[in-house]
Parts: C-alpha cells; structure tokens; sequence
C-alpha cells in the first residue's frame, strides 16, 4: 500500500481530501450523478462532536465541515462505528440493522446514495489515516 499522507480522521484536512478523491473518481461521479442530495453526518466523539456534510449535484460533490443547510438526510454514528465503517471492518447496512448508526430524513435518498457512498473507503486506501 502506497501512503499518501496522513491525515486525522474526520478533520478539515480530511474532509477536504474526501472532495478530491471522491471527485477525481470517474466511478463515483457516474454513480452519483443522477442524485442530488445533502448529507448530514453527525459523530458524537469523546472529545467533542465531529459534524460535516456531504453535497452531491449531478455527479460532483462538496463536502464541508460542520452543518448544511436543510440537509435531506442526517447520519448519526458514534466514533466507534465511523472509524470501524471507515476501515471495512463494518458494513453500514449491518451498523443500521444493529442501531449503531441512526438515519433521519429521506432514507429512500440515503438508498440511492449507497453504491456512490460505498466507494468512499477504496478511494481513501491509499491515505495514512489517524483514527
């Protein structure tokens, strides 16, 4: 595995590598690109909640730091499940199923969203994240 850099998860340094690497993927943009939508994710973590959205329009993407304005779809997860999700050794339907992971809003959006969203991890690979 080729280290890029090191980033802290859920940092602004790491969210805004998630926007390049996520439009930088002709893949994700194709599956993305029929779906606009606002994801909110909230991370309640030990030392204080991590929040951050995700924007998707037409196959490109923003994602922010902190709270998006009328998001369709807020995601709660502790930082347990966002770290063990975020290295594969969780799957989110499994962390739904479990109540590890909460979903308010459209979750029929959140559906459509799933196979654009899943290839968040592969894209990060590369990349020495602190956890």
């Amino acid at each position: 595995r080729v280290l890029f850099r090191s980033v802290r998860f859920l940092s602004d340094e790491w969210i805004a590598l998630v926007q390049e690497r996520l439009n930088g993927s002709d893949a994700f943009r194709a599956a993305a690109s029929s779906v606009s939508a606002t994801v909110q994710q909230v991370v309640p973590a030990p030392d204080g909640e991590r929040r951050y959205w995700i924007r998707l329009d037409g196959g490109s993407v923003t994602v922010g730091p902190g709270d998006a304005s009328e998001p369709d779809v807020t995601i709660t997860q502790d930082l347990a499940t966002a770290t063990a999700m975020a290295k594969r050794e969780l799957n989110p339907v499994t962390a739904f199923m479990t109540g590890r992971l909460r979903v308010a809003g459209n979750t029929g959006l959140l559906m459509r969203l799933q196979g654009a969203i899943s290839q968040l991890p592969d894209l990060m690979a590369d990349v020495e994240v602190e956890y």
